[in-house]
C-alpha cells in the first residue's frame, strides 16, 4: 500500500531530472495524502498536470462512492473493471522522493519513511481516469484522478509492510507512458519490486499521522535503521 508520500526535492530539479513538460511551480511537500492535488506525468511528451489522488472510473455514477481508490494491485489492474481501461491506455508516472508506512510497535503505530539511500527522487507507476457528471445541465470540465500501482514488498520494506508502490527505472518510463503500448503481459512484467539494496527506511515523527501537517517535521528522523544496518 502507498497512502502518503513526499516530494521535497526542489521543483526545478524534478522538472530537469525527469524532462517534464511543466510550466507551473512545484512546492516542497512532506505529507501528500489522498484526495489532494498531485503532479502527474502523462504521455511521451511528459506533460505534467495536477490530478486528484483517488481514481474515479469514468463509468462511476458518483465521484465519491466508497473509499478513494488510491492504490491498484499491479497483478490484477489489467483485468479489474475499475482499472483495465486506464491500464490499457491511460498510464502515468507520479514523482516522489519517499513514502510512508506504519508498523505497530507495542500500543502505537510507528510511521516509517521509506526512500532511496541517496535520497534521490523517483517515479511511481500509476493509472489515471477522467470522470464527467452526466447529470449536469451545463458542460463542465471532467474531474481527472489517479491511482498508484503497488506490488509485493522487497526484502527491505517487507519488514514494514507487505506491499510497496511500483517504482520504475528510467529505461521503463517511455514504454509505460506510451499509449500505443497495450500488451498487458509486457506491461505487467515491468511492475516488479524495486531493488532493496538501493533503499532505506527510518522511523519518523508521528506528526505525519495527521494530514493537516505538511512541513519538514513530518520527516524528522527519530531513529535511523539505515545507520544501524
Amino acid at each position: 500500500m502507498c497512502g502518503r508520500f513526499t516530494l521535497r526535492t526542489p521543483g526545478n530539479l524534478i522538472i530537469r531530472q525527469f524532462a517534464l513538460n511543466f510550466h507551473g511551480q512545484l512546492w516542497p511537500r512532506y505529507n501528500i495524502a489522498p484526495t489532494q492535488m498531485v503532479p502527474v506525468v502523462r504521455g511521451l511528451d511528459r506533460q505534467t498536470t495536477l490530478l486528484r489522488w483517488g481514481l474515479v472510473p469514468s463509468w462511476s455514477k458518483l465521484p465519491t462512492t466508497g473509499r478513494p481508490m488510491i492504490n491498484a494491485r499491479s497483478e490484477t489492474a489489467a483485468t479489474k473493471p475499475a482499472f483495465r481501461n486506464a491500464f490499457r491506455q491511460q498510464r502515468c508516472l507520479i514523482p516522489a522522493d519517499g513514502y510512508f508506512e506504519w508498523r505497530r510497535e507495542g500500543k502505537q503505530k510507528q510511521p516509517y519513511w521509506i526512500r532511496m539511500r541517496d535520497d534521490r527522487p523517483f517515479l511511481m507507476a500509476g493509472l489515471w481516469e477522467h470522470w464527467r457528471d452526466r447529470t449536469a445541465e451545463d458542460e463542465v470540465d471532467p474531474m481527472e484522478t489517479f491511482t498508484v500501482l503497488t506490488t509485493s514488498a522487497n526484502s527491505l520494506t517487507v519488514e514494514i509492510h507487505d506491499r510497496m508502490p511500483v517504482i520504475l527505472g528510467p529505461h521503463d518510463y517511455d514504454r509505460w507512458l506510451d499509449p500505443e503500448s497495450q500488451d498487458a503481459d509486457q506491461l505487467t512484467y515491468m511492475l516488479e519490486p524495486y531493488d532493496a539494496h538501493e533503499m532505506r527506511f527510518d522511523a519518523v515523527s508521528t506528526r505525519v499521522n495527521s494530514v493537516r501537517n505538511d512541513d519538514p517535521d513530518c520527516v524528522r528522523v527519530q531513529r535511523s535503521l539505515f545507520d544501524e544496518a
